[in-house]
């Protein structure tokens, strides 16, 4: 499954970070690693962007971007 398919208060661990180039690159520097820990905190009353917490902070991100990170629930 991927982080976009996360429901509001669930955990999951990421297993893969997608994309290519720079974006990898951003995610990682973000702190979207491999066997991290991740909650959806919140999600837009649109459903996009989403809001997650990950490593003791809140980080937000598009669901095109959360759909390229692959996780495992906790």
């Amino acid at each position: 499954m991927t982080l976009d398919m996360l429901k509001n208060g669930e955990t999951a661990v990421i297993k893969t970070v997608g994309g290519e180039g720079a974006l990898r690159l951003r995610f990682l520097d973000m702190g979207l690693i491999p066997r991290t820990a991740v909650t959806l905190q919140k999600t837009a009353p649109m459903g996009d962007p989403i809001e997650i917490r990950v490593r003791g902070y809140e980080l937000t991100l598009r669901k095109a971007d959360a759909k390229l990170i692959e996780v495992e629930k906790a």
